[in-house]
């Protein structure tokens, strides 16, 4: 679909007086605000001064040529260029292309040649604008690395794992676990959105948590966690959901908090047990509390945290958690539990198509006791 320019601006760089107000009228219809000029040096100052989406450009001007206003227009803009051009000559044409200009449109022209020129250009995309877009999600790729463990934690008596395979788009998905007196704090985050919105709210989530990680009173620090960053939230109008568990590695029991995440499991000898949310995401509702939980994990049981990316692959969420349960089961530890449920979202292909949002799993077994018991 061809955007609306509602909004948009267009500079028209036109020597002749009648052409000029031809151009500036036919394309004010089509909902531009219109500034017109009359020289080159016009014309780049009204770019520079007002910005520009669209640019018509007269090849034959009384101070500049045409191909060199082109040229500069190129070295700071990169608004969709209409070379106007009375020349009959395929060279000049082709050099305009070169130097930038998107088409070429010939004296004399008709107002519905102009507007189905000016269509066909907005229908292509902009290479700089794809070009931006591709650096922005590279260095949101490199925000969310950055957030993710690099070793997993040693802890006696337990196997713990975590992994998350990115979508083309990058999301706000993210994982973190570090130790604390008597036990270890595990988190799985994702907020809302895509690209560098999305990674920088994980990164200041990631923070906001660890910055809380001596507090031992578990239910206490996710609270005060979520009132700093209820402010942030609201001003860019997200959410994140969020499960922060904390365990005794003594005694085997798990504290937890899910905030509108929903997709924690407790496998068990019996099957799995899929953890409720203690309510809303975080940032959703304003002033909200969180009903913490609790479960005990015995030798050989486990705690599955994925994110909801894995849900694409299935019809609903009880089908989706019998897969990760039957995945669980296969798996010889943590590590390929994880590797195990990422490759779940592709429909169990671990070469299949890239998954359309990000997949995170944290994967937390307690391992069996070796004198032979449960």
């Amino acid at each position: 679909m061809t955007p609306s320019p509602q909004g948009r601006r267009a500079v028209v760089i036109e020597d002749h007086d009648d052409i000029r107000n031809l151009l500036a009228q036919t394309i004010g219809m089509r909902g531009f605000a219109v500034t017109t000029a009359a020289t080159g040096l016009e014309g780049l100052e009204a770019v520079r001064r007002d910005g520009a989406d669209l640019i018509t450009l007269d090849l034959n001007l009384p101070d500049l040529d045409g191909m060199e206003v082109c040229r500069r227009v190129r070295e700071f803009s990169d608004a969709y260029l209409l070379m106007v051009t009375a020349r009959p000559g395929e060279i000049d044409r082709l050099e305009g292309l070169e130097l930038g200009a998107d088409d070429y449109i010939s004296k004399p022209f008709s107002p519905r040649e102009l507007q189905a020129r000016i269509e066909a250009m907005f229908r292509r995309p902009r290479a700089r604008a794809e070009q931006a877009d591709a650096e922005e999600l590279r260095r949101a790729a490199e925000v969310q690395r950055s957030l993710l463990p690099s070793t997993a934690p040693v802890v006696a008596g337990y196997d713990v794992a975590g992994a998350c395979r990115p979508s083309r788009s990058v999301g706000g998905d993210f994982f973190d676990w570090y130790a604390t007196e008597g036990g270890l704090q595990i988190s799985l985050a994702d907020a809302m959105g895509k690209g560098m919105g999305a990674a920088l709210i994980a990164a200041t989530v990631r923070a906001v948590l660890r910055s809380a990680a001596g507090q031992p009173d578990m239910e206490r620090a996710f609270r005060d966690t979520c009132r700093q960053l209820e402010n942030d939230l609201d001003h860019s109008g997200s959410f994140v959901t969020l499960f922060h568990a904390r365990l005794d590695t003594a005694r085997g029991v798990v504290d937890y908090v899910d905030a509108g995440h929903g997709l924690g499991l407790h496998m068990h000898a019996d099957g799995v047990v899929r953890l409720r949310p203690g309510g809303p995401p975080v940032g959703a509702v304003p002033g909200t509390s969180w009903t913490p939980g609790r479960f005990a994990l015995a030798p050989g049981d486990a705690l599955v945290v994925v994110s909801d990316g894995l849900l694409d692959a299935y019809e609903d969420v009880d089908e989706a958690v019998r897969a990760v349960a039957a995945a669980t089961s296969r798996g010889a530890d943590a590590r390929a539990v994880c590797a195990a449920v990422l490759d779940l979202a592709r429909g169990g292909a671990p070469d299949a198509d890239v998954p359309g949002d990000d997949v995170t799993a944290v994967v937390l077994r307690r391992l069996p006791d070796p004198r032979g018991g449960a």
